[in-house]
């Protein structure tokens, strides 16, 4: 029997809703217990990007929602804590997705004249996955965060 389309949008308003309540309980889901492996395009880009150097954490706040209604638009807002003056301060900040059919989603140039270390965006997600933040400090040194977003409605599924 068919339902009819208020009732499918019902529905479905009503599985976005217990899956949101869910993630603010803190309830894990099953069907994403097991991390997915970083795609070969992801793990390219890192070590492009890394070339051995150690990684610190601790001075980048990544402000991401941990569930997205739809991959296509998915707000981010990176804060790298950095007084931005001539001696300390962030010359360059990337995103990278661990998922995505491009690995490099953004990258920032910023000066001590850019007042904050801080940039905010909207990307695209392809599917649940990782989202990874590197800054590069002044003296070359390299902070990291990551966060999981998990994403409802896929978006570039096509890498052309």
């Amino acid at each position: 029997m068919d339902l009819p389309a208020t009732t499918r949008r019902q529905a479905m308003s009503g599985a976005v809703a217990v899956s949101i309540a869910a993630l603010a309980a803190g309830a894990p889901f099953e069907a994403h217990s097991e991390p997915t492996k970083p795609s070969a395009q992801f793990d390219t880009a890192w070590a492009e990007l890394v070339q051995g150097r150690p990684l610190a954490t601790g001075r980048i706040k990544l402000d991401i929602p941990r569930l997205a209604e739809s991959g296509n638009s998915v707000s981010l807002k990176v804060t790298v804590d950095a007084p931005m003056t001539e001696a300390d301060h962030v010359r360059l900040i990337h995103i990278l997705s661990e998922q995505n059919p491009i690995a490099t989603i953004g990258r920032f140039h910023l000066s001590p004249r850019s007042g904050l270390g801080e940039v905010e965006t909207s990307i695209r997600l392809a599917t649940t996955q990782n989202v990874r933040v590197v800054a590069e400090m002044s003296d070359g040194s390299l902070q990291t965060a990551s966060a999981e977003v998990v994403v409802l409605i896929a978006a570039c599924l096509d890498p052309g």
